[in-house]
């Protein structure tokens, strides 16, 4: 699940690195596949909250679909019930493959890492890292750079050889 923001300041702040640093992940991704054995494509996934049963993911995907299709009379049915079952929200996943290997990276997750500090899956309270943020309230785009490629680098050295 993504990570909850305390407060509104931390929220703009959020808002304001979220955008820069997708695009210096997906870049500096880029920039090593280029010189590594390894693939790597993107994928949107479902990403369902833990204990989500298969059956409920069977429902719940079916009143999704049905809710794009039916009356306007039957979506606020359909709303009603899907408030009360788990809904999964949207992750993007970068696949990586080197011939029978294959590992998959959350997109989200790593942008989580730069944006926020000391940042663990599963962390329910965050904090913003307010270095990546210069004295005029704007992003300090060298820092940025330099933590993103850094936790990019890290991954790629982490993968199995």
């Amino acid at each position: 699940m993504p990570p909850k923001i305390s407060d509104s300041v931390a929220w703009q702040q959020a808002e304001l690195l979220m955008q820069p640093i997708f695009i210096r992940v997906i870049d500096n991704i880029r920039k090593l596949l280029d010189v590594s054995p390894w693939t790597g494509t993107y994928e949107d996934v479902m990403i369902w909250p833990a204990n989500t049963t298969e059956e409920t993911k069977a429902i719940v995907t079916q009143l999704l679909q049905e809710l794009d299709t039916t009356t306007p009379e039957k979506a606020v049915e359909i709303r009603k019930t899907l408030s009360r079952l788990p809904v999964p929200h949207p992750g993007y996943h970068l696949c990586l493959q080197r011939q029978e290997q294959t590992v998959y990276i959350d997109m989200w997750d790593l942008c989580y890492q730069v944006c926020f500090l000391d940042y663990i899956l599963g962390d329910e309270l965050v904090n913003i890292d307010t270095s990546l943020i210069d004295d005029t309230g704007d992003v300090d785009w060298l820092r940025l750079d330099a933590k993103t490629k850094g936790l990019v680098e890290q991954v790629f050295t982490k993968l199995p050889s």
